[in-house]
């Protein structure tokens, strides 16, 4: 009976936990979710560019959840998510706004170079780019959480090259954001609903797994 007793406060915790992070991931992102489910991103993209860097600040509060929830099992949510938002979104908006400003200049160049010839050998190499980008960005936020105190530029460079060292889990990461963005823009109750707390903390997981090996 009291197997079943921890094992049902675990579950029940569980649910808690990834639930209020949910909500309050929704909470912090309300406009950039607003453009996405209300208007054509085709059409709006460079109000989607704009509004991206709040999620920088999010994805850190998210985080912070996860470790806070793993290491200690703390179930305090809000407080904890609040905290670490307030505590990180200078850095981390400004470090996703680097990112999304590349991104966008690389975007950019792949639609003016599409059909031409030069095309055919830098297209895939801006690809590679936007996804070193995007990959690398992830680990910075992450490492945010871990030693907040580390220096950006520092930061850069290790999360670029583990990034690429640790590739298969950098793979896995995009594709776990790949799910929940199609899964938000489809079934958002799904996606912010139920999704995204069970996905993040694999995309967190991963973070954490390829800071340890990079370390070892």
């Amino acid at each position: 009976m009291r197997i079943r007793f921890d094992t049902f406060n675990a579950v029940l915790g569980s649910a808690y936990v990834f639930l209020m992070t949910n909500l309050m991931l929704t909470a912090s992102l309300a406009p950039l979710l607003a453009v996405v489910l209300l208007t054509d991103p085709a059409r709006t993209w460079p109000l989607l560019a704009l509004l991206a860097p709040m999620a920088g600040p999010a994805l850190c509060a998210v985080f912070t959840v996860l470790a806070r929830w793993t290491d200690d099992a703390s179930t305090t949510v809000a407080g904890t998510f609040a905290r670490a938002w307030r505590g990180t979104w200078r850095r981390a908006t400004g470090v996703t706004a680097a990112a999304t400003a590349l991104i966008v200049v690389l975007g950019v160049d792949i639609a003016a170079l599409w059909g031409r010839a030069a095309g055919a050998v830098a297209i895939p190499v801006l690809a590679v780019l936007i996804v070193l980008a995007a990959a690398t960005t992830l680990l910075v936020l992450a490492l945010l959480v871990e030693r907040p105190g580390v220096r950006l530029r520092d930061a850069a460079r290790a999360c670029a090259y583990l990034a690429v060292r640790r590739w298969h889990l950098t793979v896995t990461s995009l594709a776990v954001l790949a799910l929940l963005q199609a899964l938000v823009v489809s079934r958002p109750a799904i996606g912010f609903g139920l999704a995204a707390g069970p996905l993040l903390y694999v995309v967190w997981a991963n973070s954490r797994h390829t800071f340890a090996k990079g370390t070892a």
